[in-house]
């Protein structure tokens, strides 16, 4: 039996969890809008070389390059840049828990403009997502490190980025309902849309400044962005959606929601982060409830 769409939404979780914080790194030295374009940019060149050296097919119909475009805008820029900006304020591990209520969203959404169903069951597993994230988030003995305190700006941000990026899975999926689509294809079209426009919002209204000026005075920022890109908008956005392709949705949702888990070990060697009790259950209870919303 073969479990590639399952092994694909390990490997998205595992290298998300990586991403999230190289860019929280990069965001912090050179600003989250620089990095969110820059490392916009810097996939849809890898993208494009490999889909050019492979012979993927770009033939799509109008209807899916229109709805991959508007998910890569509504996600990749709405929703990542207040993703980022949450990275700043409250750093990548509480980023991320928000993150998980993503799913969730994405379930009423689908409800309500795809027409899914929605049991009873569902609700149980939105509820206990939530409860599990706000077990974390209103944990007064929290800690998170010197560079990262929660704040409720903070989690503002990582909230509409969790709203931006369930919209955007909306539009993807009305694209893959028309027919089957490349990873590395589908991926390209979105962030490429994205580039077309924050790139030149960026330089209009000059909040992109010169990456070669940016990055020479900070290798490391520059270092943390490129290697946040291959992983992310390169590799994982890529795996994810093979991960949707190659087994049941809800399946793939719940093991690339698993990226709050797998961050715990990570924070604590990176950061050398003392996480409350209430902060590790709180993370298995909000991933356990995506786990009921898709697994009923």
């Amino acid at each position: 039996m073969s479990y590639t769409g399952e092994l694909s939404a390990l490997i998205t979780a595992i290298l998300w969890s990586f991403t999230s914080i190289f860019f929280s790194e990069a965001s912090i030295r050179a600003g989250s809008f620089q990095v969110n374009i820059t490392r916009l940019v810097l996939a849809a060149i890898f993208l494009i070389i490999t889909i050019l050296l492979s012979g993927f097919s770009l033939m799509l119909s109008a209807s899916q390059v229109f709805y991959l475009a508007i998910s890569g805008l509504i996600g990749l820029i709405f929703g990542d840049t207040y993703l980022f900006k949450a990275y700043q304020h409250i750093g990548a591990r509480l980023s991320q828990l928000l993150m998980a209520s993503s799913p969730a969203m994405t379930a009423v959404m689908a409800y309500f403009f795809l027409g899914e169903s929605f049991s009873a069951w569902g609700i149980i597993g939105i509820v206990v997502t939530l409860s599990g994230i706000a077990m974390v988030v209103m944990e007064k003995n929290e800690q998170p490190s010197a560079k990262y305190k929660i704040s409720k700006v903070g989690i503002f941000y990582g909230i509409m980025g969790a709203l931006g990026q369930a919209a955007g899975i909306i539009f993807a999926k009305l694209a893959f309902q028309e027919g089957d689509i490349n990873g590395f294809v589908a991926t390209f079209i979105r962030i490429f849309a994205s580039v077309l426009v924050i790139l030149p919002a960026g330089i209009v209204f000059k909040r992109y400044k010169n990456p070669f000026r940016v990055f020479s005075a900070d290798r490391k920022a520059l270092l943390y962005t490129t290697a946040g890109s291959i992983l992310g908008p390169y590799l994982g956005i890529t795996f994810s959606l093979i991960a949707v392709a190659r087994t049941n949705a809800g399946i793939a949702s719940t093991i690339m929601s698993t990226s709050p888990i797998i961050m715990l070990p990570m924070i604590k060697y990176f950061y050398k982060e003392k996480l409350s009790w209430k902060s590790i259950v709180g993370a298995f209870i909000a991933v356990g409830g995506v786990a009921i919303l898709f697994l009923r």
